[in-house]
């Protein structure tokens, strides 16, 4: 396990997160969270088709996106990364976006499904699985295996 002292030492540049401090933690912070939480996380090749998701089997998901900066309504040459949540609660699809105020009604399974194949089309996109460690270890996220 990954050890609070190792991803937040005490150094004016962590290597865990922007180069100015101001979020985008890389996965390894990601990673050590969930482990705190008897979690797992799985890389999802996004090369898959995300219709052979076995949903049943996963907590949540988590998706990193790269955006523009800007000022108003100009457009700055600046890249940020940002990771944010989504999560299944009675049968319904929540994007858990920390830039929304409130939990964003993504919809059913299927809006769902369609929602994961608009995110990943970008090649600057990557997903997550949050899964029990059993399902990782057994692959039990994916139904064709």
């Amino acid at each position: 396990m990954v050890d609070k002292v190792s991803l937040s030492p005490d150094k004016f540049i962590n290597p865990h997160r922007s180069f100015l401090g101001l979020g985008n933690y890389d996965v390894n912070v990601i990673m050590a969270a969930l482990q705190s939480k008897g979690l797992s996380c799985v890389w999802f090749d996004k090369r898959r088709d995300v219709n052979f998701l076995d949903l049943s089997n996963i907590k949540g998901f988590i998706i990193n996106n790269q955006y523009s900066l800007g000022l108003g309504f100009v457009k700055l040459p600046v890249k940020r990364n940002h990771w944010f949540g989504i999560r299944e609660i009675n049968g319904v699809y929540y994007n858990l976006d920390s830039k929304f105020s409130t939990p964003s009604k993504i919809g059913n399974k299927s809006e769902f499904i369609n929602f994961l194949q608009e995110q990943l089309k970008g090649g600057d996109r990557e997903l997550l699985l949050i899964v029990n460690p059993s399902v990782e270890q057994e692959s039990r996220w994916w139904k064709e295996h």
